[in-house]
Parts: C-alpha cells; structure tokens; sequence
C-alpha cells in the first residue's frame, strides 16, 4: 500500500514530463509518458526509485532495468546511457530521484561502523561495479513514503527535510545495497574521492599519475583498483565522464565546439573522432538528432 500512496503523491504533483523539485534539497520527483532510448547521461551519486514503469540505464555496456521492486544505488558519479523504453501515456513512469549527499552519508557510513553492533550484510552478488540494484524494503518504503509526506510545504520541508532524507539515507545503508554504499562512502575510500576528483575537474589536464599519487598507490595498483571498482580503466573512464557529459549539454542546445571546450578537449577534431568511436555518429549528428523536449531530456540526464 505504501508504494500506492508514493505513486498517487508523484502523480499528483507531478504535470510535466521530466523533474520536479520536491522542496527538500536534492530530491526530485520525475514522470516520463514518452519511449524515449537510452541516451548519454552522467549519474551524480544518487538513487533512483521507480513506482509506476521501469527505467533502463547502461553501465560499460552492462544493461539495468528496473521497476518497483528494485531501487537504483549509484554511489559514485558513472557515465551511463539511460532511458525510459516502455513509457507511453497509459503507462507512464513515476519515480524519484535522491541525490547523496557525500558529508551526510560518509556520516551515518562511520556511525554505523563505529556503533558496535553487527552491519547488516546486502544478499546477491556484492561485486557490483558502480551500480547495484537493491529490493525495495520496508524501511527503506516507509521512510521514503515520510520524506515524501512533507509534500510542499515550505515549513515543513525546511524543519524536517533534513531528518527525513537522513532517515532514508540510513535505510539504504542498512538495505540490500548497503554494504556496496557503505563501500563507497566509508572513511578511506581513496577511489571514490578519485572519481569526486575528475568530476570536478572534467575541463582540465587530468593526469592518471597524479591520482594514482593523490590516492597512495602506484599506477598499477590504482589501475587495477579503478577497475575494480567502476568496470573501466581510469583513461576510459575520465573519457567517457567527458563525453557523456558533452553529449548532455549538446541536447540541451550548447554548440559543439563549446561542448568540447567545456569538458577539456582542445582539439575539435580529436573530439569529435573520439565523439563518434562511442555514439556512432559525429557530434554534429547527434545534436541534429535531438529533438526531444528539454525537460525530458534533462530528466533522463539526472
């Protein structure tokens, strides 16, 4: 019944396709009536919670489809393709998306480490690389069901927003992805604070050296912990954090050899090679082949 109630709340409020800011910083509501294919994105740490539909992203060419019986987990920024295949407008695709804040859940991370008892330990495959798929759990329903009760107002959300997102925060690192989340926000994490690192810094000189440096490893061994950690090399990773981004910001009208400039690229015809290497088809291409709504757009983006 839970799930019912979010799903009339989102419906509710919600009279666009794309995002609707909720009042409570970094949670947004999302609808979606259009089969709209998988398209270059960069998720920020966040999870995406769908109650009404399914939504597909793709991670290094692994796919993740999910609906409401799994929530999305991704910890760390990734650049994936994402899309919602099977909306239409008798179908439509309800959800949310929670931002995770990197302070508030490295937080709780410690907190629980340090609160003494047993941590709770996610089922299934606990090797995921960058994006795990958790069931949805009665706690992490309930408080998110409270988060979303606050509804718009303003009072409300501002006294106790915080309280509420910290409380889903905490089911989500108690649920079925908590140990991967806990993984990536716990105290030390030196691959995580590396992807921080090039989010931050996509439209500079990024030298693998100089992270392998900043994260106490030698080249190989950051290499192999990247790896590890996020399916791709780091050389392939701040590539593809860089053209994804590019792509983005192309949809929503940047022209493209301010694209290229904005995420590092001096050379617009390296970029453009390396542009359509990955998407099959030039930048020029791609931007003539956007013609969705901007605020569809931007909600596949997020």
């Amino acid at each position: 019944m839970s799930k019912e109630q979010i799903k009339q709340l989102i419906a509710a409020r919600t009279d666009n396709d794309g995002l609707t800011e909720t009042g409570v910083k970094g949670v947004r509501l999302f609808r979606a009536t259009q089969s709209i294919p998988c398209v270059p994105a960069v998720y920020e740490p966040c999870v995406v919670a769908i109650v009404s539909g399914a939504k597909e992203a793709v991670l290094d060419g692994q796919r993740y489809v999910y609906d409401n019986s799994q929530y999305l987990c991704c910890p760390m920024s990734m650049p994936v393709k994402a899309g919602t295949p099977t909306a239409s407008p008798d179908n439509p695709l309800y959800g949310v998306f929670i931002s995770l804040d990197q302070q508030v859940m490295t937080a709780l991370a410690m907190d629980m480490e340090n609160a003494g008892g047993v941590l709770p330990v996610g089922k299934g495959d606990l090797r995921a690389h960058g994006i795990r798929l958790a069931r949805w759990e009665e706690t992490f329903t309930e408080a998110l069901l409270r988060l979303l009760s606050l509804g718009s107002n303003a009072t409300d959300s501002a006294v106790l927003g915080d309280a509420r997102l910290r409380e889903l925060y905490y089911a989500i690192l108690k649920g079925e992805a908590g140990i991967f989340a806990r993984q990536a926000f716990g105290a030390g994490n030196a691959i995580a604070r590396s992807i921080a690192y090039i989010s931050a810094q996509l439209d500079a000189p990024i030298s693998i050296d100089d992270m392998a440096s900043r994260a106490g490893m030698s080249r190989a061994v950051f290499h192999r912990k990247f790896k590890q950690a996020t399916t791709m090399a780091p050389i392939q990773f701040v590539k593809s954090m860089r053209l994804n981004n590019a792509a983005m910001k192309i949809a929503v009208g940047m022209t493209v050899n301010e694209a290229a400039l904005d995420v590092g690229y001096v050379s617009p015809s390296q970029f453009s090679r390396e542009f359509k290497r990955m998407y099959g088809q030039s930048p020029r291409q791609w931007s003539e082949a956007q013609n969705l709504p901007m605020a569809v757009t931007k909600g596949l983006q997020s």
